[in-house]
């Protein structure tokens, strides 16, 4: 097997240090420029490939990015997910996954970071509590969150208070007077501002709600966020009385469910009763969906962007976007 060349031979060949070989290998400006060409040469003559890994060590640089989220097996995670691995192609690092599941994943991320600190951190859809932002703030390692916020750190967060009110006006325009909604199990920052929205934008109109017609499902998996959870919703709600003539689900999983449960009752959507999602999962356009868009995908590539911008360029600055939610009306919301 032939020798393979190394940043030694490089150095020979070069007639320079291994120290001025690794200037020229990391860019540095302290190498005049008739050095860098020698250097150049040297390596292109060797055919030298320094290790990647290698070079970041040597720099004290990020190799690998920590994603930390509930579950990767949703939709809504799914395509996050897509977002971050695509931006990712686009440069040289890697990233692993961290499933802390739905439930208790603020105490399940602790664990993981007693295990030891990643060179950098992407967190979706967990909570950051004092405890952990104490440590990683001692850490100093780049960290932004997706869907939480923290004063202190970089955040993409979704504007959900405004997501459900969007969701409930665009119900009510449409004629709807008796609206039901199914909700989460999590008490959460998320599940919180978007029952507050939608609430608010039935007092705001002066539009009844009937506690009846807000249901969780029997479900506990993911939260509540689940099909399963959006069937179990409408049977619960027909086991109270009547179903309403709309019906908002706090995600478009849920809204399958609903869409399946009123199918066997034999309702027609939208024309004995409309469905409202959130979150236009992909499936949602093939069923005709009405939903609230949160691009999810675009928002996967941006938290890699300001991670990778982190990394490489040692931005200390704390950028914080919330993203603006859009209404995309199918279907499933057509006043007959």
């Amino acid at each position: 097997m032939a020798k393979k060349n190394t940043i030694y031979d490089v150095a020979r060949v070069a007639n320079v240090a291994i120290s001025t070989v690794s200037r020229v290998l990391n860019d540095s400006p302290y190498v005049s420029d008739e050095t860098k060409k020698r250097v150049q040469k040297a390596i292109k003559e060797l055919d030298f490939r320094p290790q990647v890994n290698a070079r970041k060590l040597a720099r004290r640089e990020a190799q690998i990015i920590a994603v930390a989220l509930p579950t990767f097996t949703t939709p809504f995670f799914n395509e996050v997910l897509k977002g971050v691995k695509d931006r990712l192609k686009d440069t040289d690092l890697d990233f692993i996954i961290y499933n802390t599941g739905s439930e208790n994943s603020e105490e399940t991320l602790k664990m993981f970071l007693d295990r030891g600190v990643p060179d950098a951190l992407l967190i979706i859809s967990i909570n950051m509590d004092d405890v952990i932002a104490k440590r990683l703030k001692n850490a100093q390692i780049p960290v932004v969150l997706v869907g939480a916020k923290h004063k202190d750190f970089n955040f993409f967060f979704w504007n959900n208070y405004k997501g459900g009110y969007m969701a409930g006006e665009h119900l009510i325009k449409k004629g709807y007077k008796r609206i039901g909604m199914v909700r989460s199990h999590s008490k959460s920052m998320v599940a919180d501002l978007r029952e507050k929205g939608f609430r608010e934008v039935l007092e705001f109109y002066n539009v009844p709600f009937d506690e009846n017609f807000f249901v969780k499902g029997i479900t506990r998996k993911h939260s509540g966020y689940s099909e399963e959870a959006g069937y179990e919703s409408v049977q619960i709600m027909k086991e109270r009385g009547e179903l309403p003539e709309a019906i908002f689900c706090t995600n478009d999983a849920q809204a399958i469910g609903v869409i399946h449960a009123l199918h066997e009752l034999k309702y027609r959507i939208p024309e004995d009763i409309a469905v409202m999602g959130y979150d236009n999962i992909k499936t949602a356009h093939y069923l005709g969906l009405s939903t609230i868009d949160q691009k999810m995908y675009d928002v996967g590539m941006m938290s890699i962007e300001r991670l990778t911008t982190m990394i490489k360029e040692k931005d200390t600055s704390v950028v914080q976007k919330e993203i603006e939610p859009k209404l995309v009306v199918r279907n499933s919301t057509r006043r007959p």
